[in-house]
């Protein structure tokens, strides 16, 4: 047998090609090999198969195809010993009845945004997006390295659901007009899909707020049941159509400054998962939330230039005025919102806290870059 030397065998660790299992087995092979039948004996042989329902068409760009993904990627990394079965809104379950449908168990994961659910409670749009908010870079970092998260599944343990963050969608668009919005005026009486925060404070200014989801939008927009709409950015709304049917297109979205997406579980189906599914499932949804966020940023630059050379949309700004109305209008709704509802306080108070210190931060960082060093 050709000896092994010392600076292979580190050589062979650093790049993978020399695996612990057969460092183990060539030391003392029988007692590894013993212990790999208790292992599939045992515990670590037991299969599960979930069905994961999803507030996002069957398939969607992006948000459906990144659940396809964290049910591959689980899959992959458990050796198929949890399965995932993926099912658009619609598909097992209406889109909007995806919270209720893995809270009594219909199904046992599912994907969606915690603004929807606000109906629940009013603390949930938080965790999704605040107008004149956090940034996706700043919500990842409150989420994963502040208290986000642990005041997210704080509020989700009174559902009997686990959350873990599932996506980001960065800075949206503002959304699809047929007329202009040249002051604050404009919004009276404007009918337009627009979930959360964001339809509170559309309604403070005189317009409806409505909530579709999104396979429900360009049917709602064409035949008038609404009269604008905002959904995500360029790339998701020039797949929509919606340049075919609607004259303006405006930005920046002031309503969703970013947008936090969710994996949310029946909390009784994860804690019967032996601990090891427990962490793969938790790290499938991580490599989702990258994932999708950094497709988002990819896409997004890529068809806001079709948009602008290929379809010639009018693509417009808020006016100045129109944004600090906005942002009055803001304001109020979550001193309404914070007053009534002791934990919505709490939670909004840690996020304005952390939003203090990211943008103090930021301030000499990011936005010091974007307005001297970029163009």
């Amino acid at each position: 047998m050709k000896k092994l030397s010392r600076k292979k065998f580190f050589k062979g660790l650093a790049i993978g090609t020399l695996s612990i299992p057969f460092v183990l087995r060539s030391c003392g092979g029988g007692q590894y090999q013993a212990q790999q039948q208790r292992n599939l004996s045992g515990k670590f042989s037991e299969e599960f198969s979930w069905r994961m329902v999803t507030t996002w068409p069957p398939n969607f760009p992006v948000l459906g195809e990144g659940c396809n993904l964290f049910a591959q990627w689980v899959e992959e990394m458990s050796g198929g010993r949890l399965k995932i079965k993926v099912y658009g809104g619609g598909e097992l379950v209406p889109a909007l009845e995806t919270f209720d449908a893995v809270r009594n168990k219909a199904a046992e994961i599912g994907s969606g945004a915690s603004y929807y659910w606000v109906g629940k409670s009013q603390a949930a749009a938080f965790f999704t997006a605040v107008p004149f908010g956090m940034n996706a870079q700043q919500m990842n970092a409150w989420m994963l390295s502040g208290d986000g998260w642990k005041l997210y599944q704080e509020l989700y343990d009174g559902f009997g659901l686990v959350v873990i963050p599932g996506g980001n969608t960065g800075v949206q668009a503002g959304g699809w007009f047929n007329r202009a919005v040249d002051g604050i005026d404009d919004l009276q009486g404007l009918k337009m899909r627009m979930p959360g925060l964001g339809g509170r404070v559309l309604a403070k200014a005189g317009g409806t707020p409505v909530l579709l989801s999104g396979g429900e939008i360009y049917t709602g927009l064409e035949r008038g049941v609404i009269d604008a709409t905002e959904w995500i950015g360029p790339y998701h709304d020039y797949l929509m159509g919606f340049h075919q049917i609607a004259r303006y297109y405006y930005v920046p979205g002031w309503h969703e400054p970013s947008a936090e997406l969710e994996i949310i579980i029946n909390k009784e189906k994860y804690e019967e998962l032996p601990a090891d599914l427990q962490a793969i499932v938790q790290a499938a949804a991580l490599r989702m939330n990258h994932w999708v966020l950094s497709e988002f940023e990819a896409r997004n630059a890529e068809y806001l230039q079709k948009l602008i050379e290929e379809e010639k949309v009018d693509i417009r700004h808020y006016p100045t005025d129109v944004l600090k109305q906005l942002k009055i209008f803001t304001d109020e709704v979550i001193e309404e919102i914070t007053s009534a509802d002791p934990f919505a306080k709490k939670v909004y108070d840690n996020y304005r806290a952390f939003r203090k210190r990211a943008s103090f931060w930021a301030d000499s960082s990011e936005k010091l870059y974007y307005e001297q060093f970029t163009g």
